[in-house]
């Protein structure tokens, strides 16, 4: 008797999650194929009770935004946030895959939404890792442009130049700008191109630096000179190719001429005097940098950047942003991403089109700094006012200029192939010849 009914509870609980499976994955299913009216997403994302959201912790506005709004919204819509921050989106991608490798599937992960971009959406993709293309079906996705046929949807429809299939909601927006010290350089003496960089920092050595690669900040400085440098005069055209499409000895020519000008403007960078310049970990050390007085230019993702960084005491007073470099101030979205094991889809999808209405974009604006990721054009003209009121604002230059000097993204499986060859060929100071150096890359990244 003790002996069966042991049996018979294995045998229960056994078909209890069998049920659960089934349940969440034709809810999956009902979803992705449109057949599910809104009202039934909500009232269930309320029977899941909570969402888990995992995201760079590292913006303390971002984080006061996060438990002040976004929580408070969520619980009105009766369900739990679970901020979960984190240091690199990396760790997040590496935990959906660990847990996908490790046999548990959707409805037994530990991810919900994750913010990312680039490589980290194309590594989930390449792994099948993603729920499916629900971004398309969220009630706000009105707010975005879908159609292919309008050239300003590209940043909704590819990720760093990959196809993402709605696989992810755009989510915020932003563009590499660059600022200045004004009391500290002429405004006649503020460089337009790498090359004005170059002759600024012969007569002023030390005084800039970038983010160091891996970090993005670093390898979006180190993409910016590829296009400027491009020997065919072709800008990023070539680098929306994928890995696939470009053989690697037709990316060294096309990448040798900017690691010739990395490799010459490092001795002038800070502490290059010294014979070893100093690259800082990431946007926090860079923007101390600047603060002190270090350096005279500041060069990182902020549309909002030097207003948001005069209001935290974060930048310097006389602070200003510029346009530079001229043609190649790369733009982009970011987004987020739903896991295909994700424990609560429902919650998932009310969040994250929660995340895409007005007032999480205005307010996310005004308290965080973070651009707006929805498309004023697809707006009404009062909701298109009230996101233009949120606006922190632009110090130095005009949207219109920063609109004439747009750059995409590289490709995601070529930023891989650039950022190895800074480390070889700027970090490590390697002999080897850029082609010999590219060549490994693709070795190394197609195992």
């Amino acid at each position: 008797m003790k002996h069966s009914w042991k049996l018979a509870s294995v045998i229960a609980i056994v078909a209890a999650q069998a049920g659960a499976a089934d349940d969440v994955n034709d809810f999956r299913d009902a979803f992705l194929a449109g057949e599910l009216d809104w009202e039934t997403v909500e009232a269930r994302a309320k029977e899941e009770g909570e969402v888990n959201l995992y995201y760079y912790g590292g913006i303390d506005p971002l984080n006061v935004w996060m438990d002040r709004i976004v929580g408070p919204a969520m619980s009105d819509l009766g369900i739990k946030l679970n901020p979960v921050r984190i240091t690199a989106t990396k760790d997040a991608v590496d935990l959906v895959l660990a847990e996908k490798n490790s046999g548990k599937g959707l409805g037994e992960g530990s991810i919900d939404l994750i913010w990312l971009n680039g490589e980290n959406f194309a590594t989930l993709k390449r792994q099948d890792a993603l729920f499916g293309s629900f971004a398309t079906l969220l009630p706000n996705s009105a707010n975005l442009e879908f159609d292919p046929e309008d050239p300003r949807s590209q940043l909704n429809l590819r990720d760093f130049g990959v196809e993402n299939n709605a696989a992810e909601m755009p989510w915020s927006g932003d563009q590499y700008v660059c600022s200045y010290n004004a009391d500290r350089v002429a405004a006649e003496d503020v460089p337009s191109t790498f090359e004005e960089m170059h002759a600024y920092l012969e007569a002023h050595p030390g005084k800039f630096t970038y983010v160091k690669p891996p970090h993005y900040l670093g390898n979006t400085f180190v993409q910016e000179v590829v296009y400027a440098f491009n020997p065919d005069g072709t800008g990023a055209e070539p680098f929306q190719q994928s890995r696939d499409d470009i053989p690697a000895e037709e990316l060294a020519r096309l990448i040798e001429p900017a690691f010739e000008y990395l490799r010459e403007i490092e001795p002038l960078l800070l502490d290059g005097t010294n014979g070893s310049a100093r690259y800082p970990e990431d946007n926090p050390s860079l923007d101390g940098l600047f603060l002190n007085g270090e350096i005279d230019f500041s060069c990182a993702f902020g549309l909002y950047g030097a207003a948001t960084g005069l209001a935290m005491g974060t930048f310097p007073e006389a602070a200003q942003q510029f346009i530079f470099p001229e043609n190649t101030m790369i733009k982009n979205k970011n987004y987020l991403g739903a896991p295909s094991n994700l424990p609560h889809p429902a919650a998932a999808m009310v969040l994250a089109n929660w995340m895409t209405s007005l007032e999480s974009q205005a307010t996310k604006m005004q308290m965080a700094g973070q651009p707006a990721g929805i498309d004023e054009w697809k707006l009404s003209e009062a909701d298109a006012a009230t996101l233009a009121e949120a606006s922190p604002g632009l110090i130095g230059v005009t949207a219109e200029e920063l609109a004439a000097n747009v750059a995409p993204d590289t490709n995601a499986t070529l930023v891989d192939v650039i950022e190895a060859t800074w480390l070889e060929y700027i970090e490590r100071d390697s002999t080897d010849s850029i082609e010999t150096i590219v060549a490994r890359a693709y070795t190394n990244l197609s195992k």
